[in-house]
């Protein structure tokens, strides 16, 4: 998996949200990011979200951290959004603001979300080992880029 430093300009992403923490994720009895990307793509949340940038990719966005990678956490499946959302908010989906500074970013690609999901093993692998980077816990993301393509970005300090 490769992976490269970039610095984000900040952005706002909108859609459904849950709260979970890892270890719930990996029972499907309390999963909750499983269901909502369901959700999601079952709404077709994609075309229809209010205010949706131009270039809206798909993102999946982790915020709000209790603490670190054992803490709860807020996940997101949404778009990128042109402005503050007060209809979105008014139609029950959530905004985040995608925090800007330096992120490490690893590519993923194959079938998804197997790819994606190799992809988190792979970040969790690189922080537990890897002391050259630091996590912010702040705003983490995936960008979704096509069929077999995606990118995490990390927040790094």
């Amino acid at each position: 998996m490769q992976t490269q430093i970039q610095d984000i300009d900040g952005f706002q992403v909108s859609g459904l949200q849950v709260r979970t923490r890892n270890d719930h994720e990996t029972d499907p009895s309390t999963a909750r990011i499983g269901p909502m990307w369901g959700q999601f793509f079952a709404r077709q949340l994609a075309d229809t979200l209010p205010n949706k940038a131009a270039d809206a990719k798909i993102y999946g966005v982790y915020s709000n951290y209790e603490s670190d990678a054992s803490g709860e956490f807020d996940a997101m499946a949404g778009v990128a959004v042109s402005a503050a959302v007060s209809a979105a908010a008014a139609d029950g989906f959530a905004t985040v603001n995608i925090k800007s500074g330096k992120y490490l970013v690893f590519a993923c690609e194959g079938e998804m979300p197997m790819a994606v999901i190799q992809g988190w093993g792979k970040v969790w692998s690189y922080f537990n080992s890897n002391t050259e980077h630091e996590r912010c816990y702040q705003t983490d993301f995936e960008e979704y880029l096509g069929p077999q393509q995606a990118a995490i970005y990390i927040g790094i300090k």
